[in-house]
């Protein structure tokens, strides 16, 4: 079997592969769901296509009332690696679900429709880095979304001493997880309507964990944790104490985060956030 060398700059960190059997390097699946929303499907596609090295397969998930989705992956010529499910659901984890029983990559990315790679260089990018490092089983990286207004880039490594305070900037739009995790601590619970990447996340605690310094996906802000923050954090403490029991510091952090929420909705606070996003440029 004929072996390669590649070489890839992720950011401002290089990760260099080691040689490397074809045969042992990562497939990677991306699954995309998708609800009554073209536009913001065909955005998703084009920065799939638009990737340097492209996915093993993407498989779009769709659960949408009417047929136009539908239609359009069955008309419009797509690649080879593109595959579709058209089904209703029963809600997100369902539709999460269904992906993860149809996908056959060893590592899988879940990019919801509307949400795009921030460049053109991440799926390779992202390969290099789990193909240098086989032990890690999980890894996440940066997000570029809006807050107050600002667009800004988040992200943080995962530390599991510090799951009480929730996501914690560890965004599930840039998670890698390899396809034999989810055989190991389950897929996404449908019990919880919001927090259900938390609630996986807490599953994920003893995973080996890798954080990856570059941005991975510019994310959009419609979709049901941004407009339903508030009930986002009381599930999230739902999703906490189902694994951990009663905890003080969960309740007490989550309504922190409720404070810093309506802060941020005012005028004032919205100028204090545009200070602050000025001082990290």
């Amino acid at each position: 079997m004929p072996m390669v060398q590649i070489y890839c700059n992720c950011g401002k960190s290089k990760y260099v592969m080691k040689w490397a059997y074809f045969y042992n390097m990562e497939q990677l699946s991306v699954i995309t769901i998708c609800f009554n929303n073209l536009s913001d499907l065909q955005s998703t596609c084009s920065s799939v296509d638009a990737q340097s090295t492209k996915p093993y397969e993407h498989y779009i998930i769709d659960g949408s009332s009417n047929k136009e989705i539908a239609e359009w992956l069955q008309n419009t010529p797509q690649p080879h690696y593109r595959k579709w499910f058209c089904e209703r659901d029963k809600g997100i984890s369902d539709a999460f679900n269904k992906g993860l029983a149809l996908c056959s990559g060893s590592l899988i990315h879940i990019l919801n429709s509307a949400d795009i790679y921030y460049s053109n260089a991440v799926i390779e990018n992202v390969l290099a880095f789990f193909n240098n490092n086989k032990a890690i089983q999980w890894a996440s990286g940066n997000i570029f979304l809006k807050r107050a207004g600002i667009w800004v880039q988040i992200g943080v490594p995962f530390d599991a001493q510090q799951l009480y305070k929730g996501m914690r900037a560890v965004s599930h739009p840039t998670w890698f997880v390899k396809k034999e995790v989810y055989d190991r601590v389950g897929q996404f619970s449908e019990v919880f309507k919001i927090a259900m990447d938390y609630d996986l996340m807490c599953r994920l605690k003893k995973e080996a964990y890798g954080y990856m310094n570059e941005t991975i996906v510019k994310f959009d802000d419609g979709g049901v944790s941004t407009k339903q923050y508030l009930k986002s954090l009381q599930e999230n403490v739902k999703v906490y104490e189902s694994h951990f029991g009663f905890s003080i510091a969960a309740r007490a952090w989550q309504f922190r985060l409720s404070i810093l929420f309506y802060l941020l909705q005012s005028k004032f606070g919205k100028f204090l956030y545009a200070i602050k996003a000025a001082n990290f440029k």
